[in-house]
């Protein structure tokens, strides 16, 4: 067998990690706990976090998100611990009860639920092709064209290389499979539970011919595609969600030219004059767009934020983190809002550490290229990484 994989950076990071759970948590015996963490290192490259080191850990990732405006919310975070389950029907079953746990009946609570760690100089032993767990497809048409989410192209190219089959009459709003993986089994196609996947149909409270562009959008934003690391250990399948701020679905998701391009057909039940750009035609569309997603989330009963309370909150979390002796780490371009920014006077004129510490969430290593095609499964890395050892 070969010699465990240097053991410097787990080691310097897990002890860091250590003095601040027990720190911030009032707890004694941290040097004992380090010397054990050492010991397990030394032997096998890694080691194994408590439920509460791991339960806190990935709290402290979302505090110092750098790209998250919701974290006065951090401390609320609930952690389910599923770092045994390790099949991808036992992964596909966790992820469903997730969906429950966090809609909530439509009080979207924030939840994460983590998986098995990756394996030390190896990689995930499990991971979700989806970025989110709830996206809609891009069914590819003649000329280039694409029925539903743009965005969702390669990862619906993915699933139909896996043998899904999409609806018989394809349509803008089809849920995507699930594509699970791990390093015992190859990527396999779930299909999402559709009794838990709550959606809002849009409509404009002084409009009413907005509701005949037929717009709709889920309720719950799971990241699915990010990678936690606390104190040194990776853990690559780890979702997690909170709830969605209003123009994440109305400027983004359904405004956005490479997304579900909605502006214009905004604009012309309007009736903007959109033959030129200086009738600020778009900005007009996109407030309307807005508007409708609040009433409509609100109207149907499921939390929804405003940029404007959420970036009022922020400055609460701000003043709290400061208070606590800790840097604000942010990224100033995603803290601001793209609606109404101008008016978001504190946050837009602010500055943050723009350093990136551990604990956090990183963007993890994607499945599939852009054409949905896949270069080395988890099982084929795994199975080198074992070669390697003999």
């Amino acid at each position: 067998m070969s010699t465990p994989p240097p053991v410097g950076d787990t080691l310097a990071e897990a002890v860091e990690f250590l003095h601040l759970f027990h720190e911030e948590r009032r707890l004694p015996g941290v040097d004992a706990r380090i010397a054990q963490v050492r010991e397990e290192v030394a032997l096998t490259g890694a080691y194994r976090h408590t439920r509460e080191e791991l339960a806190y850990g990935a709290k402290v990732a979302w505090r110092q998100s750098a790209r998250c405006v919701g974290r006065v919310r951090w401390a609320g975070l609930r952690v389910r611990d599923r770092r045994d389950v390790t099949t991808v029907a036992g992964i596909a079953r966790e992820l469903a009860q997730h969906l429950a746990v966090a809609d909530n009946g439509g009080r979207i609570q924030s939840v994460m639920t983590v998986f098995a760690p990756d394996r030390p100089g190896v990689g995930p032993r499990a991971r979700i092709w989806n970025d989110q767990l709830i996206r809609y497809c891009g069914h590819r048409c003649g000329a280039g064209s694409v029925l539903g989410d743009p965005g969702q192209v390669a990862m619906t190219d993915a699933a139909l290389r896996l043998g899904w089959r999409p609806p018989p009459v394809p349509g803008r709003f089809d849920l995507l499979p699930w594509v699970i993986e791990t390093a015992y089994a190859d990527p396999t196609l779930v299909q999402v539970p559709r009794d838990l996947v709550r959606e809002v149909a849009l409509v404009h409270p002084a409009y009413p011919w907005f509701e005949e562009l037929r717009l709709r959008w889920h309720a719950l934003p799971v990241i699915s595609n990010m990678r936690l690391r606390v104190g040194g250990v990776d853990y690559s399948c780890a979702p997690f969600n909170g709830h969605y701020l209003g123009d994440e679905i109305g400027t983004r998701n359904l405004g956005d030219r490479d997304r579900y391009d909605q502006l214009l057909p905004v604009a012309r039940g309007l009736g903007l004059d959109t033959s030129r750009e200086d009738t600020l035609w778009r900005e007009h569309a996109v407030l309307v767009l807005n508007q409708a997603v609040l009433h409509s989330f609100r109207l149907a009963g499921v939390r929804v934020s405003d940029p404007h309370t959420e970036s009022e909150l922020f400055m609460k979390f701000c003043a709290q983190e400061e208070r606590a002796g800790r840097p604000v780490h942010g990224d100033w371009s995603w803290l601001n809002g793209s609606v109404g920014w101008a008016a978001l006077h504190a946050v837009h004129h602010r500055y943050y550490d723009p350093r990136v510490p551990n604990p956090n969430l990183w963007p993890a290593e994607r499945a599939y290229g852009p054409a949905g095609v896949v270069e080395l499964t988890l099982r084929e890395r795994h199975d080198a990484a074992r070669r390697r050892e003999d």
